[in-house]
This record gives C-alpha cells, structure tokens and sequence, in this order.
C-alpha cells in the first residue's frame, strides 16, 4: 500500500517539539546576521567610530594638553580662508589627474595584453605585481635618485634633447610629475590585475561570434571588452579616487619623510597638511576640520569619476 492512498488523518509529518522548531527558525534567520556580523562590528569601531569622534573634535579647540573648548564651525571657516589648505587641495587634485589618469589607461591596455595566450603567462601575470610589494621607502629611494637635480638619470636623458636640468623637488609642476611616476609605477600593475580578472568574465562566445562576423581584435576590444567591463571599470575608478585624494606616503618619502611638502609646500597634500596640524601644530581640532572636508572632498570626486565612467559605459 503506498502513501497516497492512507487517510489524510494517517498522512502527516514528523511531530516537532516546540523548542526545536523555534531553534531551527532561529538558526535559519539569524544564522545569515551572524556569519556576517564580525565585518559590521569591525566596520563600526575602526570606521564610523573614527569618523564620529573626528566629527566631534572638529567642533572643538583640542591641543595637546588635553584641554577643549567648544568652536563650533570655527575650525571650518578658518580652514576655508586658509590659503596653505588650498595649496594642499589644488596640489592633491593636480596630482591625481597626473597620476590616475595614465594609471589607469596603462593598467586596461596591460591587462588586455596579459588576457592573451602567452608563455609563461602566470608567471608574467605575477610579475606585474611586483611594484605592489615592493617597499615605499625603496621606492622612494630610487625614484629620489632618477629625479636628482645634478646627477639624476632623467635630468640625463633629458639633457640629450637640450632641456635644462630640472630641480624636480623645487618646482611645482615637475614635483607632481615626478611624484605621479611613483604613483604610477606602484599601482598600475594592482589595476591591471582586476581589469584582468573583470576580463576573464567575460564569455569567449562573444568574442568568438565577433569574430565570425569580421569583427578585428581592435574593434572587439571597444564594442565586447569595454562594455562588458564597465563594473570592474567603476569600481577601479572609485578605488583610484580615494587612494588618489588621500596621497601621502609618496609625497612625504619624495621629501626625505617631511610632511611639509617642499619649501614652500609645492607638493602638499590634504593628507600631508593634516599630519602636520595634527602631529606638529598639535591642533587636532583643525586637523580633524581638515580631515572631514578631505572626506567630502573625496565624496565629491568618487561621484563625479562615477557619473562619468557611467556615462561612457552608457549605462542609466
């Protein structure tokens, strides 16, 4: 006799407990929250702590004693009439577009060469990351050595085609120049590795029917792998912003660790201006002013970079 023909009376699942039941809903519902749990806990006191209590003490004269007095909105339009602030904004800003533009181009058309059929591909796709682990200070060694003013490699080649030698920490332009460089030589291999992974998604068949169709490598690579790239693009975008906005250990290594930024602060960022009012001036309440206009700063410019990859991609 088969089930189905028992009484519906005989026919009935597994009587549960009450307490086993409630269990099994509780591990069914809460279990998702509490694998989970440990990045918000994380995430709430080494992220927004630090920005409530920044925000708190931005609102207030905070020294090194110890001692506060309540400024309200002082620390803010002191800082907004401060013209060494704007020198650090506008050296910030220079040197991100120097740096992350070419950045990122370098680091799309690199991980299109690195998408091919190459020997010893995992080998060579490795090595692109080698400038990522490399110290900073070593870095900022060479590079120190490459831009010296007398005997540096570039004054040399530069010299082959009747340029004068440039003093590349005095001047402001060839100080972003040579500190872009840096920038560049560091990360551009870290970018095209997710540019390359973001590659990988994408299904061969389209490449394959574009190619049936006439399609060259060239055009396939600006109708197919463009588009279908245009998530990893946003997010290497976003993440080239914030990293770009808050520049410090190359500027301040280029300038034998101060955070002054040249003589006469050519080279300043907001990150290294903060430092500088927080752990020299020891005015953590301007300091912290400066650190939440820098955090709008940023915010302005990660919806702009995103707005514009968004528009290009086509996307609404």
């Amino acid at each position: 006799m088969s089930i189905d023909t028992l009484p519906r009376a005989v026919r009935h699942t597994p009587h549960r407990p009450p307490g086993r039941r409630w269990r099994s809903r509780l591990d069914v519902k809460a279990m998702p929250y509490t694998l989970v749990s440990p990045y918000f806990i994380l995430f709430a006191a080494f992220g927004l702590f630090p920005l409530a209590f920044t925000l708190y003490y931005s609102l207030y004269d905070y020294d090194l004693a110890g001692t506060t007095e309540w400024a309200g909105l002082e620390n803010y339009t002191k800082l907004l009439a401060d013209e060494d602030f704007w020198n650090a904004v506008v050296n910030t800003v220079g040197m991100f577009f120097l740096a992350t533009v070419p950045q990122l181009l370098l680091a799309l058309f690199l991980a299109n060469a690195l998408n091919k059929r190459l020997r010893l591909r995992l080998a060579i796709r490795m090595s692109v990351l080698l400038p990522l682990v490399t110290s900073v200070v070593a870095v900022a060694v060479v590079f120190t050595q490459l831009y010296a003013r007398d005997w540096g490699l570039v004054n040399w080649i530069l010299g082959w085609f009747g340029v004068d030698a440039l003093n590349w920490r005095a001047e402001r332009i060839p100080s972003w120049i040579a500190i872009a460089t840096m920038v560049d030589w560091r990360w551009t291999g870290y970018n095209a590795i997710i540019f390359l992974a973001g590659m990988q998604t994408i299904p061969k068949d389209l490449y394959e029917a574009a190619a049936i169709d006439g399609a060259s490598r060239r055009r396939q690579f600006w109708q197919i792998t463009l588009p279908m790239l245009r998530p990893t693009m946003i997010f290497v975008v976003l993440n080239s912003t914030i990293g770009g906005l808050t520049l410090f250990s190359e500027p301040t290594t280029f300038y034998n660790g101060n955070v002054d930024g040249g003589s006469q602060g050519q080279f300043q960022t907001v990150a290294m201006f903060i430092v500088k009012q927080g752990f020299r001036e020891f005015d953590y309440g301007y300091a912290a002013a400066a650190a939440w206009l820098l955090f709008l700063l940023i915010l302005i410019g990660a919806f702009v970079n995103f707005m514009f990859v968004r528009r290009i991609g086509g996307t609404k």
